[in-house]
């Protein structure tokens, strides 16, 4: 089948071809012969009940500096595509929660991946609270006293923004560590959300592990390692990919979250594991495709295109 594929996503032209997972599932789409097209959440109209926005015909080929091509920008109904992707990266912020609703006006005549509903009621470190017996012990709250019993009770522990990504915000403050009262002061004057509070996994030390899954069913990880003096493993904060395979463990985290991603439209998610504890479901924008395939020799996005092909075909 041909399909009218568009990508709702951040600029084609910033992103890194060597990383991106949007471009992976943009190249096989395309080697597929559906017809992709791009636009950013700005673009979005919604006029009554029908949701427009100025979108390109695109083209993509590994090319650095060269990788793609638009067309002219053309007033289109997106009712009229048969997939949207939901594919900018965060913040989860006011502006992505509206995307969401926006989308909603599609379906279900469109397929929208991941369902712009479910991805809205699953904020990353939120979601993962649906499953307790696979987090480590976890605080969320505004309560500076609950948050200074917890670190009495934990010691080493993880301070982080609830909306956060990529990293970014991540602190770990040991026993002795001073900063704590500070460092609290300064998320309420830049969060009017809570904080979560974790505590400290050593294991971080032997990588976070990404886990992807596609409809719910695990098919690829790849360990991110730590740089020197580094308590973050992101790839976006300087980690580093290294061959990794799923424990017993980690087997158990997939089926257990399985069948609930399916449920709910989430096709293409990954999650974060540091020892025998799951810190994160992302459903937003997830990566790791490239990293995944090149470690061991897969094309991850062929398995998302038919798990996307399946769900559309039953549309």
């Amino acid at each position: 089948m041909s399909l009218a594929v568009a990508f709702q996503m951040d600029p084609i032209e910033s992103i890194n071809i060597d990383t991106d997972s949007s471009f992976m599932m943009a190249l096989e789409a395309q080697k597929r012969g559906h017809r992709l097209y791009h636009y950013h959440p700005r673009d979005l109209i919604l006029t009554g009940n029908r949701l427009t926005a100025r979108v390109r015909e695109m083209t993509v080929v590994r090319q650095r500096g060269a990788h793609y091509t638009l067309g002219e920008p053309v007033a289109t109904d997106l009712s009229t595509m048969d997939v949207i992707l939901l594919r900018q990266d965060p913040p989860f912020d006011m502006a992505y929660i509206t995307s969401t609703h926006l989308l909603e006006h599609v379906q279900p005549k469109v397929l929208v991946v991941n369902d712009p509903a479910e991805v809205r009621n699953a904020p990353e470190k939120l979601f993962i609270t649906k499953f307790p017996d696979l987090m480590p012990p976890t605080l969320i709250t505004s309560d500076k006293q609950a948050i200074l019993d917890f670190r009495a009770e934990h010691k080493d522990i993880i301070v982080k923004p609830l909306f956060g990504n990529g990293g970014a915000g991540v602190f770990h403050l040991k026993p002795d560590d001073e900063n704590l009262g500070s460092l609290l002061e300064m998320f309420t004057q830049l969060y009017r959300e809570p904080v979560i509070v974790q505590r400290y996994l050593p294991e971080i030390r032997q990588g976070d592990k990404r886990i992807i899954l596609v409809d719910g069913e695990p098919v690829g990880a790849v360990s991110r390692m730590p740089q020197e003096g580094e308590a973050r493993a992101n790839f976006h904060a300087g980690g580093s990919a290294r061959k990794t395979e799923l424990t017993a463990r980690e087997r158990e985290m997939c089926a257990a979250i399985g069948p609930v991603l399916r449920e709910k439209g989430l096709v293409f998610v990954g999650i974060d594991v540091i020892g025998d504890y799951m810190t994160e479901i992302n459903v937003t924008s997830p990566t790791g495709i490239q990293e995944i395939n090149r470690l061991d020799g897969v094309q991850l996005e062929a398995l998302l295109w038919d798990a996307i092909e399946r769900r559309r075909a039953t549309k």
